[in-house]
């Protein structure tokens, strides 16, 4: 990453939560797959002084103009900073080659820790988009749908991956991207608009004319930038429950009993990366994210997918960090320092029972800081000037 602290760049290509070679403190009882450490971003929360406080502007309170404040801090800062702001001195970046099979591509990222990659196709030199692990899901539904097809699935190139789309209708692999000289601002809302959870970077070479991918910007990346660098942050101390932030109600869950197969059609039914694990109270004990369907089919065996939540968990690596939880209480602030502090990507909102109440997903806090907030500050300066 460009910014002063270098050592939050991390790879560039975003680790399979579980797979990664990287992770430290392992763990190997079944019980501990069973209950991931919880970690509150509470937790992380550190005292620090605040940058400024606005004065009154009508009857909003100085915690609302604090916030309004802070807001208006980060989307200025996002509209200054381009993408290539956000890469690291050096890295890594793996492309594939849209002949190759989607069985091998599915080794080359868990061999190299990672869940997504650009497509390239050497045919006519062009960007053809992004694989993720939806992608790999559409395979997993093919092949339900076709028992029989198993030799014809192993035999997939990542070319036919469009007709399995229509086969299966659902909606076609990712092709959006941003030029990397285009600002941080208009990366969020190209994102926000197509629901992708990344982005790759496209540039144009100069003398030939052709597409030339650059990296792959992320969520994470992005809102890890901001904490780093963006010390109004700590402004944003309105709780949760204040904010329009998040997804409080239909929220999809499952059980540790409950098929694989199942929470896998809970994903592609309502477009969702995880499904909140309860237990028989309504406790939440795990959330199964769509990145745990790449353990279940290493090596091109679709055994797994006849296990239970519970059975499939513990297929995960030892070195897999847990869920991070949040309360209604907890602020943006808190939430931007445990972004700063811990590789996270989404936030199971609990309350003192551990009783699930929402999900505080990245986008959640994207859109809250590009769309949200900014209709929210408009509104009032336009009741003011009326």
């Amino acid at each position: 990453m460009a910014e002063a602290d270098a050592s939050a760049a991390g790879p560039l290509n975003e680790p399979i939560p579980g797979l990664s070679p990287s992770a430290s403190t392992p763990t190997s009882t079944q019980a501990q797959q069973s209950s991931p450490a919880f970690v509150a971003p509470s937790d992380y929360l550190r005292p620090r002084e605040r940058s400024h406080v606005s004065k009154s502007r009508g009857p909003m309170s100085p915690l609302d103009h604090e916030q309004l404040d802070g807001l208006r801090a980060i989307r200025e800062f996002l509209k200054a900073r381009t993408s290539y702001d956000v890469l690291p001195l050096s890295y890594r970046l793996i492309v594939f080659d849209t002949a190759l099979l989607v069985k091998k591509s599915l080794n080359i990222l868990i061999q190299n820790g990672i869940v997504s990659a650009p497509l390239w196709d050497s045919k006519t030199s062009t960007f053809a988009g992004l694989l993720t692990t939806s992608d790999y899901i559409n395979v997993i539904q093919y092949y339900w749908q076709n028992p029989d097809a198993l030799a014809q699935v192993d035999q997939f190139r990542l070319n036919s991956l469009r007709d399995i789309e229509k086969a299966i209708g659902v909606q076609p692999i990712e092709t959006v991207s941003v030029h990397p000289l285009q600002s941080l601002y208009t990366a969020c809302r190209r994102m926000l608009e197509s629901r992708a959870r990344r982005i790759p970077l496209v540039d144009v070479d100069d003398e030939t004319q052709r597409a030339m991918i650059v990296s792959v910007l992320t969520q994470y990346r992005i809102l890890k930038f901001v904490a780093v660098n963006v010390k109004d942050t700590q402004n944003l101390r309105k709780p949760l429950r204040d904010i329009d932030c998040g997804t409080y109600g239909n929220l999809q869950t499952a059980t540790m009993e409950t098929p694989v197969m199942d929470v896998i059609h809970l994903l592609v039914k309502y477009s969702i990366s995880n499904v909140p694990i309860l237990d028989s109270e309504g406790g939440v004990v795990n959330v199964f994210e769509a990145v745990d369907v790449i353990s279940l089919i290493k090596g091109g065996v679709y055994d797994d997918l006849n296990l239970t939540v519970g059975e499939a968990l513990l297929k995960r690596s030892e070195e897999f960090p847990g869920i991070f939880t949040c309360t209604l209480n907890d602020r943006l602030d808190s939430i931007f320092d445990t972004i700063r502090k811990s590789r996270v990507h989404r936030f199971v909102v609990i309350d003192e029972d551990k009783k699930l109440k929402g999900l505080l997903t990245l986008s959640d806090i994207l859109e809250y800081h590009t769309v949200v907030a900014a209709v929210v500050a408009a509104a009032y300066y336009a009741t003011l000037a009326a």
